[in-house]
């Protein structure tokens, strides 16, 4: 079985509350789709906007290996030519051979919404498949509200396809646009559409006179039930062979079909040769490169290419995933460019510390009493705040810092903050009347306010002993800025360590401002990123726990050794 891989991503995608490609977002979005070996990549709606003009405009001087750029655009409307509509004519200016109409597929739809006839909705969806055809395009007809249409009024919304068909449209895509279908539903339908309905398919109309070569039947679904990828299945199972999605599922409201499932189901567990297997191992990482790009934080739970998708925390998990990781996972990770990870927390057992110690260098042979105690530990802490599934690098450290020869590469003598309020009076010139050189009180500028964060940390390095001071922002960046001025000293190479997130969380909240809080600190090189953990009821010992561990790890990954 042949499947066509349609990505709208660049228009449907678009439609998400909170993202808005630039052109040169799309550009490098339609690369990587390239890559992953995407058949057909919808750029946008020429004419509807100058992005998306522009954005055609610089495709035509780019070169795509496996994938087909397609423009996207409606039918004419009611009462022009085909030949005159502005959005034909744009879709003609992207110089793109093959294109995608949205008509409608509901006769409810183009009495209600479209306010004409159910003769003119087929005339409009002929004329512009039938001239877009006449200048040598390839035409894609998107039945839009096909399944809600087809519900209540099956031989129309048939008709509609059919008439597309007719005129010259390649694939014919059967529009979810609701997302409010089930599988079953989709299924009957797309086997009704293909002249296979049964009793509950009353009136199917072939889509060709010659069986031998059937047009392409399509699936485009959204997720408003979170059942969007399972109807794109159920459409693949009933004979759809042109399926639709975005990456990561983005798209207006809940979302579309999500191809990042998608792939990976068809290829791995349906047996169908979408997409090769380098391309498929690409999957996670085009993933969080297109939420990169969307300014979306990656959601770790996503099926396949989350952080968390293979994530294990229980105890009983993880002791069966010592001896066979295919115990708690349905594929092996690697195959979409994930990897297993192994969680610590209070549920862990021991078998949990000693896959962790194996997985970082430092195995024990055997539940020694050092793995219980080191269990025993975490348990604690987790206890007083700490968490450290969210948290691996702390956890790394607490692992290091058991053992007989480990020497960290410093350690905190003491620390001070202090935090000063103060008032700065406006100036004489601020204080006169624009253009006029006379006072006027009403347009004084007013006293700013605000605050002076100043941090003294003396810092232990081997047998050397410095002591620094610095101003910051804020008490938490006083200090980090205090402990690099430090530190720099001794390890220059620590400069390229960048604290990238910082997020406090309140445990117990009943308790007010005597509530112990969690502060979580990403860091990063530039290269790689990590977390560290720190819990306290003082919110600055708490930070300073946190972000002591992420220096502290960088330069035990480092190997980095005191200057001299």
């Amino acid at each position: 079985m042949s499947i066509q891989l349609y990505d709208t991503t660049l228009r449907d995608g678009a439609q998400r509350e909170g993202i808005s490609f630039s052109v040169e977002d799309k550009v490098k979005i339609a690369r990587k789709l390239d890559e992953l070996g995407i058949h057909f990549i919808e750029g946008g709606w020429p004419g509807s906007n100058p992005k998306d003009t522009e954005f055609f405009r610089r495709m035509q001087s780019i070169s795509l290996s496996n994938s087909i750029l397609v423009a996207f655009g409606s039918t004419r409307r009611k009462n022009i030519r085909a030949e005159d509509d502005p959005n034909i004519r744009a879709l003609l200016e992207t110089k793109l051979k093959v294109v995608t109409l949205v008509g409608k597929g509901s006769a409810e739809h183009v009495t209600r919404i479209f306010k004409t006839s159910l003769a003119q909705n087929l005339a409009m969806i002929a004329d512009s498949v039938r001239y877009l055809k006449s200048k040598g395009l390839t035409v894609f007809f998107d039945a839009e509200h096909f399944f809600d249409g087809y519900k209540i009024d099956a031989q129309y919304a048939l008709r509609t396809i059919e008439t597309a068909a007719e005129a010259g449209a390649e694939c014919l895509v059967l529009c979810d646009t609701n997302g409010g279908s089930m599988p079953d539903e989709i299924a009957a339908i797309v086997a009704a559409v293909r002249g296979q309905g049964s009793g509950t398919s009353p009136h199917p109309v072939p889509l060709t006179t010659d069986p031998r070569q059937p047009i392409p039947v399509g699936i485009h679904a959204h997720n408003d039930m979170e059942l969007a990828v399972a109807n794109t299945l159920a459409a693949v199972r009933a004979g759809a062979t042109h399926v639709q999605g975005t990456i990561n599922g983005y798209g207006e409201r809940c979302g579309n079909a999500n191809l990042c499932s998608i792939l990976p189901a068809l290829r791995l567990k349906m047996g169908i040769d979408c997409v090769n297997s380098e391309q498929l191992a690409r999957l996670a990482e085009i993933s969080r490169y297109v939420s990169e790009i969307a300014n979306q934080a990656p959601f770790p739970h996503l099926p396949y290419v989350g952080a968390s998708a293979f994530g294990h925390k229980a105890g009983m998990h993880i002791a069966a995933m010592a001896k066979t990781e295919e115990s708690y996972q349905h594929i092996d990770p690697s195959l979409v460019g994930n990897r297993s990870r192994i969680l610590v927390s209070e549920l862990s057992g021991v078998s949990t510390i000693l896959y962790k110690a194996k997985e970082y260098g430092l195995g024990f042979a055997a539940p020694t009493p050092q793995a219980r105690g080191i269990l025993k530990q975490v348990k604690y802490l987790e206890n007083q705040g700490f968490k450290y599934d969210d948290a691996e690098a702390s956890f790394e450290l607490l692992l290091h810092r058991a053992q007989p020869d480990y020497r960290p590469p410093f350690e905190l003598v003491d620390f001070m903050v202090v935090v000063e309020k103060h008032r700065r009076s406006p100036t004489s010139q601020e204080s006169r009347v624009k253009g006029r050189g006379t006072p006027d009180s009403r347009l004084q500028t007013p006293d700013e306010e605000g605050t002076l964060s100043e941090a003294m940390v003396k810092v232990k390095v081997g047998e050397d002993i410095y002591h620094t001071a610095a101003e910051g922002s804020g008490p938490v960046n006083a200090l980090d800025q205090a402990l690099r001025k430090a530190l720099l000293q001794f390890y220059p190479d620590l400069a390229v360590v960048k604290l990238i997130d910082f997020k406090v969380r309140i445990l117990e909240e009943s308790r007010g401002t005597e509530a112990r809080v969690r502060v979580l600190i990403e860091s990063s090189d530039g290269q790689q990123q990590w977390s560290t953990v720190g819990s306290s009821t003082n919110i600055i010992e708490a930070s300073w726990i946190s972000l002591a561990d992420s220096l502290e790890y960088w330069l035990l990954k480092k190997g980095l050794r005191k200057l001299g």
